[in-house]
């Protein structure tokens, strides 16, 4: 089966085939985790999900209560001294 990531940054819009939807969910992850926006994973039937809803759907809603504070929190980087 083909699935599809899409991703945002600033105006640019990326897209990443998979044939594994445990490859487009770590790319799907990555992709938040490294601030991109709009992150969508679609599968051959069109249908979208976003990467914590894929994740929960597959792992369980206990499991993707982690990794939605993923999503929800902004990067912090270090100051430097």
């Amino acid at each position: 089966m083909s699935f599809t990531v899409h991703a945002r940054i600033s105006l640019r819009a990326l897209s990443y085939q998979h044939g594994s939807i445990v490859g487009a969910l770590e790319q799907g992850l990555s992709l938040l985790t490294a601030g991109m926006s709009d992150v969508r994973i679609v599968d051959a039937g069109g249908r979208s999900h976003t990467p914590t809803a894929l994740y929960a759907q597959l792992f369980g809603p206990r499991a993707a209560a982690a990794v939605a504070t993923v999503e929800a929190e902004p990067a912090i980087l270090p100051l430097a001294a």
